[in-house]
């Protein structure tokens, strides 16, 4: 029996604990969800939850309609963002073997930064400091993950661009980071920051801290 509970364990033949939780460490259900959510007490994964911000999906003019930002923008902006992330996190606390943001719609995933570091003592570490931290004007909710395989909990649709579901699918939508940074963060270890990519010569951190209105109570 103990050997039988153990092969179904986070499947969806599991009638105890939640297979959305355990694949991809969010449920659309949250605290109101009829099987448990076993919270990892340590874990390579840690998950920064809804801390991207899509400029497509938040920008607006005064008079509160929605502006157009172009797909350029985004992606540099997203650019901007994760290597920022990165960087800071890698620096901080250790290697850092695969990094992840969703951009889903559903408010169980959408924003959300998962990050796997290469030992549990630097992600336990990582999530212990996070949480009294603050990134552009919002506090910082970090928690450790029980996702360590990536290729089970995003959608294989998405990649090939034919998910129906749209943003509000339940399996991560993982926005890519252009090839030139990949090859940058991920061809080496920790590194100096790279020169300013921006017209105006200021590092990204520059710009947000800048733009931020709470930046009085630090970043990462």
């Amino acid at each position: 029996m103990a050997e039988y509970l153990a092969s179904i364990f986070g499947t969806e033949k599991d009638k105890v604990n939640c297979s959305f939780y355990f694949k991809i460490g969010a449920c659309r259900h949250g605290d109101r969800c009829s099987r448990l959510h076993n919270k990892p007490t340590f874990s390579q994964t840690i998950v920064l939850l809804n801390l991207y911000r899509n400029p497509q999906n938040t920008a607006q003019t005064a008079d509160g309609s929605h502006c157009h930002v172009s797909d350029v923008e985004v992606q540099e902006h997203y650019d901007n963002f994760f290597e920022e992330v990165f960087t800071e996190l890698q620096e901080k606390y250790g290697a850092i073997e695969e990094m992840n943001v969703c951009d889903n719609l559903g408010d169980h995933l959408v924003g959300n930064v998962y990050v796997k570091f290469r030992r549990e003592e630097d992600a336990e570490r990582a999530v212990t400091e996070l949480n009294n931290r603050w990134f552009n004007g919002q506090a910082v909710h970090a928690e450790l993950s029980p996702v360590t395989d990536f290729r089970e909990s995003c959608c294989r649709q998405y990649e090939m661009g034919e998910c129906t579901r749209g943003g509000f699918c339940n399996f991560m939508h993982l926005r890519p980071i252009s090839r030139n940074l990949r090859r940058q963060l991920y061809g080496r270890g920790p590194r100096r920051r790279s020169p300013p990519r921006s017209h105006t010569g200021h590092h990204p951190r520059e710009r947000n801290r800048r733009r931020s209105p709470d930046h009085r109570h630090g970043r990462f």
